[in-house]
């Protein structure tokens, strides 16, 4: 293990064990997998690595979970006998110029830790599988994320933890590392989330008006859809659009809204659904007035320039946390939607708080700080975390999406693919669906996105809007669809009456990559089923 920090601006490194050291002391638990360090001296940490030697074989095949909600998550393998052929994306074909305009390093892991291409990197949980296996799961998510370097073609896996910039002061102690590791990457996947417990058990479907109408919405739209929502929905939820700006969340634009969000919020109570709204608690973007009159509020860099968090809108920057105005803001916002009768919050960006840390403590800190105000505000609502740290979330939200938006193409357009790992794809969010399927009914309840059967304004085919649904309602626990059913056929409305009969009864018990097909089986009516899902096609074959 190897501990770097700042003392008195000069970087400084120990190697353990060691002898002699008089600036830390650095207390070893669990057979070297819990570190505790206390700083002797006034103490800034850089970084901790411990390196653990794991032979892999060629028919080795390693899952990495991504940094925040929309990471590109699944199972890597071999192809024509290299080993781990398969790249994990990320930014090195774009010219740098193209990165930093349109900020898409803010989105990952990437604005922190270097991609390398000899490496996979999984975030807080990873597993290999094969002749030899291994899991490893960061029990010290609340402290510090745990970065996970399996190296493709060596025997080695490093541990890092996510330190950079914590202060200790003299006498003060801070757990550095704490994490399990099981032989078994399938038992070691249910020991780990098996310490959880959720926030809610309570499935739920519902109707969100993003993937038909995104930010073109009004009253007569919004309208419109609850009238198509029959006795089935239980849940109702406006989503971007609504505000005039993002980061202007007390201003409804008028123009769609001229009675405001109220009288919806009463007639959808009516009609016996939760009412759901999305909020971007954390972000502002350039052409809000928030951002424009209190620049005081936002996210500045060391050097006093604006950080941006991501090219949506007209681009846009998170609150500085370390700023109280900014958290009484947050605040404000959050308990006018409770006035306002909400029941059902999905809170979006935000990744975002990660990208200024509060002073002197880690991401992870930040983000357990940021989290634990929305959930003291909106206490018992029911909170759906999106483009959120995942392990930030556990035992805190009542939902968490698990993968990155669905597109309307199967993998969006083809520029897209060389973008940021977060980007919007239907390929990619299916396959974090399976990998991330560990998660629901222990850290919280998975929302894998939206199912669509409808035959206009979409290009995805009608076998993946069938794979879409059928995914989506074994492995989710929120069921969500922007269509408006009564303009099914018959085809289509049986299509969604299977898909949430499945939803409610399905049990998986079983999944297993085989080069590009994921081969599913699940129990449902007393009886055992299986189809293989082809992750390049986006369709299922023989189910």
């Amino acid at each position: 293990m190897i501990i770097r920090y700042f003392l008195d601006g000069v970087l400084k490194s120990v190697k353990t064990p060691s002898v002699g050291e008089n600036d830390i002391e650095i207390v070893s638990e669990n057979g070297g997998k819990r570190v505790i360090i206390t700083a002797l001296r006034d103490i800034t940490l850089d970084s901790a690595v411990i390196p653990i030697e794991f032979k892999k074989s060629r028919k080795s095949s390693v899952f990495v979970n991504g940094y925040q909600s929309w990471t590109a998550s699944k199972e890597y393998v071999s192809a024509d006998n290299l080993l781990l052929s398969e790249k994990q994306r990320n930014l090195d074909r774009l010219p740098i110029n193209v990165v930093e305009g349109y900020a898409f390093k803010s989105y990952g892991s990437q604005f922190f830790h270097k991609a390398d291409n000899s490496s996979l990197l999984g975030v807080d949980y990873a597993y290999v599988k094969g002749k030899e296996e291994i899991f490893i799961g960061n029990l010290n998510y609340k402290n510090a994320y745990l970065l996970i370097e399996i190296h493709k073609t060596k025997n080695r896996i490093l541990l890092l933890s996510d330190v950079d910039g914590r202060k200790l002061k003299k006498g003060e102690s801070f757990v550095v590392f704490d994490f399990m590791t099981d032989k078994s990457a399938d038992n070691g996947q249910k020991e780990y989330f098996s310490r959880l417990t959720p926030k809610s058990t309570q499935k739920l479907f519902g109707y969100t008006s993003w993937y038909n109408h995104y930010q073109d919405i009004d009253e007569n739209k919004i309208y419109t859809a609850l009238d198509a929502a029959d006795e089935r929905f239980e849940l109702f939820q406006i989503d971007d659009g609504f505000e005039t700006f993002v980061g202007d969340w007390l201003n409804v634009d008028e123009s769609k809204f001229p009675n405001g969000l109220k009288p919806i919020v009463d007639k959808v109570h009516a009609r016996g659904m939760l009412a759901g709204i999305w909020l971007a608690p954390f972000a502002a973007e350039e052409k809000s007035e928030l951002f424009t009159t209190r620049p005081d509020l936002i996210a500045k860099d060391s050097q006093g320039n604006f950080i941006k968090a991501g090219s949506n809108w007209s681009g846009f920057y998170p609150l500085d946390l370390n700023n109280p105005d900014s958290v009484d803001y947050v605040r404000k916002v959050l308990r006018h939607y409770v006035e306002l009768g909400f029941d059902f919050f999905k809170l979006d960006f935000l990744y975002a708080t990660n990208l200024k840390p509060l002073y002197g403590k880690t991401r992870s800190e930040t983000a357990e700080f940021a989290y634990s105000i929305l959930c003291e505000e909106l206490k018992d609502k029911k909170i759906l975390g999106c483009g959120a740290t995942l392990s930030n979330g556990f035992e805190k939200f009542d939902f968490m999406r698990i993968g990155p938006d669905v597109s309307l193409k199967f993998d969006d357009v083809w520029y897209m693919k060389f973008m940021h790992s977060e980007r919007i794809s239907t390929k990619t969010t299916l396959q974090n669906t399976i990998y991330r399927s560990a998660m629901d009914g222990k850290a919280f309840l998975n929302d894998p996105d939206v199912i669509l059967l409808r035959d206009d304004n979409i290009d995805l085919t009608e076998k993946q809007r069938y794979a879409l649904t059928k995914i989506n309602a074994l492995f989710g626990s929120l069921l969500m669809t922007s269509d408006n059913p009564k303009t099914y056929d018959d085809k289509k409305a049986g299509v969604l009456s299977e898909a949430l009969e499945l939803f409610k009864d399905a049990k998986v018990l079983f999944y297993e990559r085989k080069r590009k097909f994921i081969y599913v089986e699940y129990e449902t009516g007393g009886k055992k089923h299986a189809f293989y899902y082809d992750t390049k096609k986006g369709v299922i074959k023989n189910g």
